[in-house]
């Protein structure tokens, strides 16, 4: 057997108002021996599947394997020249039995609304009919018709946060070597739940929710469940969520199975967790007196291309006189450098925050001091590393702000105590990101309290201001099914 195998990804906000072009991925992950260890959550896909198919005597090439951070859509030329760049090596590599792509699923260009079906029609193309194509994609993505047609197989990670990169990456080259060697033949149907909503996975219902969908897997027929949860801030016509069922050779079987556990999951939809907003949040965070309390700054993730730089939560805390609070990350790479040339200790006027735009809220203006430094700093998401760049520590009569130069989610402590930060003497740590701190905060807080913040991101998804996408699901529309039979 031969194995090609290649990476390209990113999250496109189509609001965001940062475009993504050559520095977004070249400043993450850009190289063709990414498998060889590389850091980072879109090497650790390649990076399994060539210690599976080379412990099997499989012949490996790989492709070029690069991801930015979330932001706008992606400069038409810079997202040709890295398609033909993969397509370019797939031709030199032919012939091959197997070909697997990491890609996010939600990533549009200029002139691309579906990057990742654009891809698998010309990979589709290159290898012909008969060679296996399968896709691993992060679960906040546009399941599009061009994907479904084009692949044998599709599998998103099942958690969200997503520390089960790994074990889907497993599943997926597990499946793809079954259907290589004839002894399984994958058929995928999805459902549209007409849903749009965030799908927690540690909390019920949806903890359950998953753990039954995964419980089909390998039993009557059914080789894979995927639950798609979409990409609300993506403007797509395939926008929303679904279900997503590969079964053996028995199509019936797969779309039934998906429109079940649709409807289970619609079924559901008043029993989600629902976000107070930051006032609100606030007035629990102090009433609950007990540290640390972890408070997501949900609308300003730049893992959902989100600036990372908004000051709505920081003004709230300094009017209400808050102390022993600690933020990360604000993404400021000039005033980082200014902190450096400064260095540890000194005392300094800055304007921090509110530089991007609107979104961003206005800036705010501190005395601080510079309490520590550290370059090249690294934080976890499960076991894949995630670089932060340059990151300096700021102290301002108890309000503790950490500041870096690679625009990054915080998803780990080790944002905090990469500085020296020692989160159990705050009061309150503010993360900005909707749901992959999670894992890593989890374990060392109080209380978890996701506020419903203004940003880029807005938890609201009946304001989302599509163009690309009818507005016909839920919440938007109090029933999308209205008129229709949704059962079986």
């Amino acid at each position: 057997m031969k194995l090609f195998m290649a990476s390209l990804a990113t999250e496109t906000n189509s609001f965001s108002p940062i475009p993504t072009g050559w520095s977004g991925f070249k400043e993450h992950l850009y190289t063709k021996s990414a498998s060889r260890g590389e850091a980072g959550l879109y090497a650790a896909a390649v990076t399994r599947w060539r210690a599976m198919a080379e412990a099997q005597n499989w012949a490996v090439v790989e492709g070029l394997c690069t991801y930015a951070q979330p932001a706008g859509p992606t400069v038409r030329a810079v997202y040709e020249t890295m398609r033909d760049d993969i397509l370019s090596d797939l031709r030199a590599a032919m012939p091959v039995d197997v070909v697997l792509m990491s890609m996010h699923g939600a990533m549009i260009a200029q002139g691309y609304d579906d990057c990742e079906g654009d891809m698998m029609a010309r990979v589709r193309e290159i290898v012909g009919p008969d060679a296996i194509i399968g896709l691993e994609l992060d679960p906040h993505c546009h399941l599009t018709t061009q994907m479904l047609d084009n692949t044998t197989a599709i599998v998103c990670y099942k958690e969200y946060p997503h520390v089960d990169v790994v074990e889907r990456a497993e599943d997926l080259f597990a499946l793809c070597a079954e259907a290589a060697a004839g002894r399984v033949n994958p058929v995928m149907r999805d459902y549209d739940c007409r849903m749009m909503a965030m799908y927690h996975t540690p909390f019920d219902p949806i903890r359950s929710y998953v753990d039954r969908m995964s419980a089909m897997e390998g039993k009557d027929g059914i080789l894979s469940v995927s639950l798609v949860h979409g990409f609300p801030w993506g403007d797509s016509p395939r926008c929303g969520t679904r279900t997503l069922v590969i079964a053996d050779g028995n199509a019936s079987l797969a779309e039934r199975r998906a429109r079940e556990l649709g409807q289970e999951l619609w079924a559901m939809r008043n029993d989600l967790r629902r976000f107070p907003n930051m006032e609100d949040g606030l007035d629990l965070a102090v009433k609950l007196d007990a540290n640390p309390v972890v408070l997501a700054d949900f609308a300003d993730n730049a893992g959902g291309g989100a600036p990372s730089d908004s000051t709505f939560v920081l003004r709230a805390a300094l009017e209400r006189g808050l102390r022993d609070i600690a933020f990360a990350t604000f993404w400021d790479p000039v005033l980082v450098g200014m902190c450096m040339d400064a260095g540890i200790g000194a005392k300094m006027a800055v304007r921090l925050g509110g530089k991007i735009g609107p979104m961003s809220g206005d800036p705010v203006d501190l005395t601080v001091t510079v309490r520590g430094i550290a370059t090249d700093a690294v934080q976890h998401l499960g076991t894949a590393e995630m670089n932060m760049g340059d990151c300096v520590w700021l102290e301002a009569d108890g309000v503790h702000v950490v500041i870096n130069t690679l625009r990054t989610q915080t998803f780990h402590p080790e944002a905090f105590q990469n500085l020296g930060i020692d989160l159990s003497r705050m009061k309150y740590v503010v993360v900005k990101s909707s749901q992959h701190f999670y894992d890593g905060f989890a374990p060392i807080a109080a209380e978890v309290i996701h506020l419903a913040t203004p940003g880029a991101i807005t938890p609201d998804y009946t304001i989302v201001p599509y163009t690309r996408r009818d507005g016909n699901f839920w919440p938007k529309t109090e029933n999308p099914f209205a008129g229709e039979d949704p059962a079986p």
